[in-house]
């Protein structure tokens, strides 16, 4: 049977009253109760009715969408292509900006059982499997393994570091780096690294893989690509995202490093924003207006048909190479 908000409070060792003040967070309670509360909640799997929805048979037409940072030119991009593809199927977002912070996400993804939101967009940390499959709720991740019965949208991040890493060979680099996670933690985004490797090997090249963590301030980047420029011979770099390339850029001016005649660079994801805003710099193409159009579809026909099996688990879209001057001069 489905438990009920009483079956909660008893398994607390608290009135229903407090369970429902907690799922609203309406008047003062001690960290120490609402913990009681949402332990109790998570272990008998718990959704909260607090927009009755249950009551009348309809979908509240909220969506969850978290992500780790908006700050990024690619998540702002694609957020908003979200948002806007729902709006036009008459749902709203409750956008989530996780930080990176796991107990922050944990957070959210009680809040948004609290507002009983019809469906969640996931891409941001790994949780662990518990953790995302005891929502019961429809989700769609991006570029994130969160539970083996959630489905993955991501781009072809093999095939797009394999394309810069073969750009930056033919322009004529034979000292090519890897700038980015160097972790395989089971995620799409891993096989960035495997591109690069492949592609690599099949050029008879000697890998060279520099760690950058996502989550590192600009700062912290830059002293790490100085680093890297100044102690090391590299005459080509495929970043796995176009905001490190950009600081390659701004790294290999300061030095008085001639691009693309001493170094050739490549990024990853070629959101509007830096077409517009850096338009010298060569980058993979992520079709972000179609990865937003699946993530929705993919959502709604789940929320529309939740009794029905999956089909298919992971869906990959194509990218290209947006050839500029950090790799090849534009009148070559």
């Amino acid at each position: 049977m489905r438990p009920k908000l009483t079956d909660v409070a008893a398994k607390a060792g608290v009135s229903a009253t407090t369970v429902s003040r907690v799922i609203n967070n309406y008047g003062y309670l001690s960290q120490q109760t609402k913990d009681k509360v949402f332990q109790a909640m998570r272990e008998l799997n718990y959704q909260p009715n607090s927009l009755a929805r249950s009551l009348h048979g309809k979908k509240t037409l909220l969506i969850g969408v978290i992500f780790p940072s908006i700050s990024n030119p690619f998540f702002a991009e694609l957020v908003e292509r979200i948002e806007n593809k729902l709006f036009n199927q008459n749902y709203k977002i409750i956008l989530c900006n996780s930080a990176d912070n796991k107990e922050k996400e944990r957070d959210y993804l009680r809040m948004l059982i609290a507002n009983q939101v019809d469906g969640i967009i996931a891409g941001t940390h790994n949780l662990g499997i518990d953790e995302y499959n005891k929502v019961g709720l429809p989700i769609v991740s991006f570029d994130r393994r969160l539970s083996d019965k959630i489905p993955i949208v991501s781009s072809d991040n093999l095939r797009g570091t394999a394309l810069a890493t073969k750009e930056i060979y033919q322009a004529g680099a034979r000292h090519i780096y890897f700038l980015g996670n160097p972790h395989q933690i089971g995620n799409p985004t891993d096989l960035r690294l495997q591109g690069y490797q492949q592609t690599i090997a099949k050029l008879k090249l000697t890998p060279h893989i520099h760690a950058v963590a996502f989550s590192e301030s600009p700062t912290l980047k830059s002293l790490s690509i100085k680093k890297l420029l100044t102690q090391h011979h590299a005459d080509g770099i495929v970043c796995t995202d176009d905001l490190t390339a950009i600081l390659v850029l701004q790294a290999a001016r300061n030095l008085k490093i001639a691009v693309p005649q001493e170094l050739k660079v490549v990024g990853f994801d070629g959101t509007a924003f830096i077409q517009e805003y850096h338009p010298e710099l060569s980058t993979i193409v992520q079709p972000i207006d179609d990865i937003a159009s699946l993530l929705v579809n993919i959502l709604i026909e789940r929320i529309d048909h939740a009794e029905q099996p999956l089909e298919q688990m992971q869906y990959i879209l194509p990218v290209k190479l947006l050839r500029s001057q950090s790799t090849f001069y534009l009148d070559e």
